[in-house]
């Protein structure tokens, strides 16, 4: 009978993978608090209603969802993103008696039925940050700002920026009929993915990775000819902020992101590798997405990071996270009745909040030494016949081998305060 394994897709974050999380999900923590963001946690599961009518049919979302019913026939969801949960969330709970924006951040699992690739899991983990409640172009700022902080904190700092404004209800028509025009008659020419893409919705050829397509696409109309003076006002609103901010950045007409309630804004942080832009992270402005959940008009703008993507580029970069210390006492315990006196040190030090380890078995005291130093404590608190006999411990420093022998009520005292270099 063969081992089972991990589902295709998914893996195990292994002990050795957790300082890396651990550093990447309390540096996001820190600066999401640092401006101003309180957390929040949707379910995993929601009802599949909530995400058909946040996107169009045939989009990669609905497409690559982990869909199921219920015993009570009920359709449920595993959460494939994290922003229409949030709003929703929002909406249902009153939130907007609250004072606007309200800024709330998420560190939470995804599922996406996608092909998996390099930081690219079936189940995955996002970083995201949302704001609701107020239309201004600066809080979109301040969102890329954040990201940018954030990206700076893990030594990221190089990660490049583009935005676009994708317009509203009120000028993007207009902007679809030019653009449907313009590659309807260049159909033959695009490649069949984005050729069924024109059919369902010509804003996501714009965001094609086909070689076939790309030169059409370059030529194609720019929505920023078309934006209505509400939208043009906003983006350069935007690129003010960002401007007073000192944070570069490039203007890509043909980046629209993958979902489909996006309005205005939208934004990637991205890096250059071989001539290719691999986006790292994206998001953007979804003024009507609250709407589109039956709420009130509620303007909000958000992002997702992949943690995966992350730990994967600082590995890339040889971006190691902070070394974590090693318990602080190991305790080596040698002859008959040690252990119980290295159980019961080992317990008073864990309430005064010590880190202490001990090991198990019949292991001599060399081997236990060698534990000791291989777990990076500070000090071996060593328990010998002698010690046990004399109701004392002998500590010996990890740091420097100095050692001193004390009565068993003064250890805790003994190993407190900075280790000994």
């Amino acid at each position: 009978m063969s081992v089972p394994s991990n589902p295709r897709g998914t893996q195990d974050i292994l002990p050795e993978e957790w300082p890396y999380w651990t550093h990447v999900i309390r540096e996001a923590e820190e600066v999401a608090r640092l401006f101003g963001y309180e957390r929040i946690e949707t379910p995993t599961i929601a009802d599949t209603e909530l995400f058909l009518r946040t996107n169009d049919e045939g989009t990669d979302v609905l497409k690559e969802m982990y869909t199921f019913q219920d015993r009570g026939g009920d359709s449920l969801t595993l959460r494939p993103e994290g922003t229409a949960p949030v709003v929703r969330a929002y909406l249902q709970h009153g939130m907007s008696r609250r004072p606007q924006p309200v800024k709330l951040f998420y560190v939470e699992h995804m599922f996406r039925y996608e092909r998996p690739q390099a930081g690219r899991f079936r189940e995955h983990h996002q970083f995201g940050c949302e704001a609701l409640g107020v239309e201004d172009a600066y809080l979109d700022v301040e969102m890329i700002a954040l990201l940018r902080t954030l990206y700076e904190r893990l030594g990221l700092g190089d990660l490049r920026l583009q935005i676009n404004s994708i317009g509203d209800r009120n000028c993007r028509p207009a902007y679809l009929d030019g653009l449907r025009a313009y590659l309807s008659e260049r159909r033959e020419a695009l490649a069949p993915v984005d050729q069924e893409r024109l059919a369902r919705n010509p804003l996501r050829v714009l965001d094609t990775k086909e070689e076939r397509s790309l030169p059409i696409v370059a030529d194609a109309p720019s929505i920023l000819d078309f934006l209505c003076e509400d939208c043009r006002v906003h983006f350069e609103r935007l690129r003010h902020g960002l401007d007073v901010l000192g944070i570069p950045y490039t203007i890509n007409p043909t980046l629209v992101r993958g979902l489909d309630y996006y309005t205005r804004t939208v934004f990637e942080f991205y890096e250059e590798e071989h001539g290719a832009q691999l986006a790292v992270n994206g998001g953007g402005r979804y003024d009507a997405l609250a709407e589109q959940l039956g709420g009130p008009p509620t303007p909000g703008i958000g992002f997702g990071l992949g943690i995966e993507r992350v730990i994967l580029l600082l590995k890339e970069r040889d971006i190691g996270p902070p070394v974590c210390p090693g318990p602080r006492v190991s305790l080596v315990h040698v002859g008959q009745g040690t252990e119980d006196i290295a159980i019961r040190q080992a317990g008073r030090l864990r309430a005064a909040g010590i880190d202490a380890v001990m090991t198990f078995g019949d292991r001599s005291l060399r081997a236990q030494m060698r534990a000791a130093n291989a777990a990076g404590s500070a000090y071996a608190v060593i328990i010998g016949p002698d010690e046990a006999a004399n109701g004392t411990v002998t500590i010996r420093s990890l740091r420097d081998g100095s050692q001193e022998t004390v009565p068993e009520s003064l250890l805790v005292e003994a190993v407190s305060g900075p280790p000994r270099l």
